[in-house]
């Protein structure tokens, strides 16, 4: 494999087709329909005309010490811009938040990402360039994966600094302290531009883990990362008939890759279909299961589950036994992508469109036999996370979102669930509650904390709470509540003090 000439291509093709349009925007009505809804849930996907500077919270209760430092979190949060809004929730530009924790002091703070795509287009007042969902009017073909970078989905602390991270281009760097954009993070001059994944996994001993897709070419980009931050590996490796993947999970040995029936159409895409409709569901695929030697990304297998889709992975780990090495590896699967074809679409226009509900499933890779199973909890779930102690060894609990609900998008609990034995503890926070990422927060030998956020439709407002782990069912241990409701994001990462 020419490994030079695939990096070359990958970055310079391979991400563009990612972001091309889903809808043409046309005479556009979306912004409209927002305004005009009567939907109370519309207030988590409205859009902060500006920075939200250092707000001082109220709290009830006390911020245990394992918790005092920072969470970060993100989102896409930028949705219209001169009286057009788009047409996906995924589209917005990312607004990267700093949750400052301090015993009996929380302190918020806001900013957007700034892009050099958000820059130009706030400067123009209307949107230059396409989006994941959209094509706005009259804008132009992107130059550059980087030219529509929105750096809103995930974040990753590193050497001092965080990374709002995308899934078309390269990873952006923001201040840890002040939340300045720092600039496009290049790990190798032959490397600009390459798709860099939201969804990084860190090794217990600190080594960062992570992929990118280009689509159109069929090529899997990889990365080995130093806990300093200085890039060990990169190279790309083909896959044939490559789908949407927007996770993956790691073992002490290998990269596990989930891969729905989701497959890119090079064909359809060259008709003239945009980026998601170029997709075809073919479920004779069924999900196929990559699985890479971490040590020599030449040594792949492929193994086969049942068709589905999914968004997250909770976490792989190994066994070894004298009949060979299993795989096992929980994560959230759903029927079909009806989410990210029609919910998350109608989102943007205040609509609830009811997509098939997604559930906690554990997977059994066997490689000796290439044999692969699964069986599905009787929980529906999100944005599932684990102990970071315990991210690519044998783990029992998962703290994910739960109790999705009919009358609004999301979810309306949070919950640590064993993922041997089915059972779970919840906490659930109303009926007028849109709960966000959940994080594990490890407290020495103890149970530990689970820490995350909330909107509160009723009080209009952002709360973040805290639980203890073992005992999440009572209820938070302390909680802040922000004097705004923030827009609803995606990830999060917690950085002790």
């Amino acid at each position: 494999m020419l490994r030079r000439e695939l990096l070359r291509l990958l970055a310079s093709a391979g991400a563009t087709p990612l972001l091309t349009s889903i809808v043409h925007a046309g005479t556009d009505s979306w912004q409209a329909d927002f305004e005009a809804s009567d939907a109370p849930w519309k207030i988590g996907f409205a859009t902060p005309p500006a920075d939200l500077p250092v707000a001082r919270t109220a709290v009830r209760g006390r911020f245990p010490d394992a918790v005092a430092g920072t969470l970060f979190r993100i989102g896409p949060t930028g949705h219209d811009l001169g009286g057009e809004r788009y047409h996906h929730w995924f589209d917005g530009d990312g607004m990267v938040h700093r949750f400052v924790i301090e015993g009996t002091q929380v302190h918020h703070q806001g900013r957007y990402v700034q892009t050099p795509k958000r820059v130009a287009e706030v400067r123009a007042g209307r949107r230059l360039t396409e989006a994941f969902g959209t094509i706005p009017p009259g804008v132009e073909p992107p130059a550059s994966a980087d030219s529509i970078n929105v750096a809103n989905t995930s974040v990753l602390p590193l050497a001092g600094e965080v990374l709002a991270l995308w899934e078309g281009g390269s990873a952006t760097r923001v201040d840890a302290r002040t939340l300045d954009t720092l600039g496009l993070k290049t790990w190798r001059p032959d490397l600009a531009g390459m798709p860099f994944s939201a969804h990084p996994r860190v090794d217990p001993d600190g080594t960062i883990w992570n992929f990118g897709v280009g689509s159109g070419q069929g090529l899997l980009a990889l990365y080995e990362i130093a806990p300093d931050g200085a890039l060990r590996r990169a190279a790309v490796v083909p896959v044939a008939e490559l789908p949407m993947v927007h996770d993956f999970a790691v073992t002490e040995q290998h990269l596990v890759f989930l891969m729905p029936p989701l497959v890119y159409d090079v064909k359809r895409k060259e008709a003239g279909a945009n980026f998601l409709d170029a997709h075809v569901w073919r479920p004779e695929l069924g999900m196929r299961a990559l699985v890479v030697d971490k040590k020599n990304w030449d040594r792949r297998q492929l193994l086969t589950l049942p068709a589905g889709f999914l968004f997250h992975v909770g976490n792989a780990w190994e066994e070894n036994t004298p009949r060979g090495t299993r795989i096992h590896i929980d994560y959230v699967r759903s029927e079909n992508a009806s989410s990210v074809f029609t919910t998350n679409r109608e989102l943007m226009r205040a609509r609830r469109v009811k997509s098939t509900d997604p559930y906690l499933t554990v997977a059994t890779l066997n490689l000796a036999t290439g044999q692969a199973t699964q069986e599905a909890l009787p929980l529906d779930a999100e944005f599932p996370r684990i102990d970071p102690r315990r991210v690519g060894l044998r783990h029992r609990s998962v703290v994910h979102a739960t109790q999705g609900k009919r009358e609004q998008p999301g979810f309306g609990a949070v919950a640590r669930t064993d993922v041997e034995t089915g059972r779970s503890q919840r906490f659930a926070y109303g009926p007028q509650a849109m709960v966000e990422e959940h994080l594990f927060v490890p407290d020495g030998t103890g149970p530990g904390w689970i820490l995350g956020t909330v909107l509160d439709i009723a009080q209009k407002r952002t709360l973040l709470s805290c639980f203890a782990a073992d005992r999440l069912a009572a209820g938070p241990v302390a909680q802040a509540t922000l004097p705004y409701a923030l827009p609803l994001g995606l990830h999060g990462a917690f950085v002790p003090a």
